[in-house]
């Protein structure tokens, strides 16, 4: 690997506020801010809108689309014969 040529690649804190989660992981992100962990070291936080602790698709709160009523539209609109061109 050549020197100074990567970003350092360093701990850093991931912090989700809306769902009040944290984890330490390893990333190349810097941060101004730091914060005091379980470990008793300070580490760069990086706050962030969403994670796995907030997601809809994670968290079982994900909305379902209705496809039959899809359906049921699409018939209204083209009708059920499938389109014209047909013979």
């Amino acid at each position: 690997m050549q020197q100074d040529k990567h970003p350092s690649y360093r701990p850093v804190v991931f912090r989700d506020r809306s769902a009040g989660y944290a984890f330490l992981t390893r990333s190349t992100a810097s941060s101004e801010q730091t914060i005091d962990w379980d470990d008793g070291n300070s580490y760069p936080v990086i706050d962030v809108e969403i994670s796995a602790e907030s997601h809809p698709f994670f968290t079982g709160r994900a909305r379902v689309l209705d496809t039959e009523g899809q359906v049921a539209k699409f018939e209204r609109r083209y009708g059920e014969e499938g389109g014209q061109g047909a013979s």
